[in-house]
């Protein structure tokens, strides 16, 4: 019992689970099923947190090699624009050969975004924080001047089915981002990429003295985290059928470090949890849904969330819990004196 307390991710779950016991009591629906179709406020945590989990994801890659991503949410703004764009453009918006070209080429733009932050960090020799940044503030540029700075309106079934679309009872939104923590749990722990990833962000030149290339993994990372930032654009721009270049992915970049550190992965570099990091981005969801279910004013929304947060940083830290609850610190077994 003692050892499950300990883990890292038993108190974010707990939270959790209260968060969701609080909403299956509020809520009118918590889960149903309608038309062969899962819904309920559960499934819309899911659904929505789906951008998310995408973007942290990437971010989890990038802070594991010890650097930090701020450009994703402007990636995502990128990404919108472009496909609404072309979208936008075709004769038949319902086309599913033209929305796929559209998607492919939104993606490929956000590789090529990280692939610019990788570059910056990796062989310019930047540190990430001044070469995200670049990118936060002249990627959000990018994606006004290719809307002209007006909400481009699409009305396309396929696209919309991105966000509010269902495939085997599941949304598709969920469904993408589940396969994309599958893919990478498989990358990072079924093969050596996993440890690799942590020998660069515990130590780049001890890397690459060992004969790692450090150099070639950070790109790797600043490119993964791209494509991801770019895919949740994506589901985000379908969601309101719409490319706001201005509000899209405003800020989530925030979130992302959020469950990320939620997670257990160590900002320094090195450590870090793919599980950990769907949790924590699952817990933000939540914590958006509930403020709203128990009639929180908006006004103190942020303040709400921030308490939270600060609970849920302090559950997890060991010093704090030894010094609330005496019994976790371990003690000597008392000698009988003969």
């Amino acid at each position: 019992m003692t050892n499950i307390l300990k883990n890292r991710l038993f108190w974010p779950s707990l939270i959790l689970v209260v968060m969701l016991a609080v909403n299956a009591f509020t809520s009118n629906q918590f889960i149903t099923i309608q038309d062969g179709h899962l819904f309920g406020s559960l499934i819309d945590i899911l659904r929505g947190s789906a951008p998310l989990i995408l973007v942290a994801l990437g971010m989890t890659l990038v802070i594991a090699t010890g650097g930090i991503d701020l450009s994703v949410g402007s990636v995502m703004a990128i990404s919108g624009a472009v496909a609404c764009l072309l979208i936008s453009d075709l004769p038949d918006q319902n086309s599913i050969g033209g929305v796929f070209i559209a998607i492919g080429v939104a993606i490929l733009v956000s590789l090529v975004a990280g692939l610019w932050n990788g570059s910056l960090v990796a062989l310019v020799g930047i540190q990430p924080i001044i070469a995200t940044l670049i990118l936060m503030v002249a990627g959000r540029g990018l994606a006004q001047l290719f809307t002209k700075g007006q909400i481009i309106n699409v009305q396309s079934g396929p696209y919309a089915t991105l966000a509010s679309g269902f495939f085997l009872t599941l949304p598709v939104a969920l469904l993408i981002a589940a396969a994309a923590v599958g893919l990478t749990v498989l990358l990072t722990r079924r093969t050596a990429l996993g440890l690799l990833l942590e020998s660069v962000g515990g130590s780049p030149t001890a890397s690459r003295l060992a004969g790692i290339g450090a150099r070639r993994i950070t790109i790797m990372t600043y490119v993964v985290a791209g494509g991801f930032a770019g895919l949740a654009g994506l589901i985000a721009s379908a969601d309101i059928k719409s490319a706001d270049s201005i509000s899209a992915g405003n800020l989530i970049e925030l979130d992302a470090i959020l469950a990320v550190v939620i997670g257990g992965t160590a900002l320094i570099g090195g450590r870090f949890s793919i599980i950990g990091t769907v949790l924590g981005a699952i817990i933000i969801q939540t914590l958006r849904v509930t403020v709203v279910a128990i009639g929180i004013p908006p006004e103190a929304n942020l303040l709400f969330k921030s308490v939270v947060v600060v609970a849920l940083c302090l559950s997890q830290s060991p010093d704090f819990r030894a010094k609330v609850f005496g019994r976790f610190k371990s003690r000597p077994a008392l000698q009988k004196v003969a």
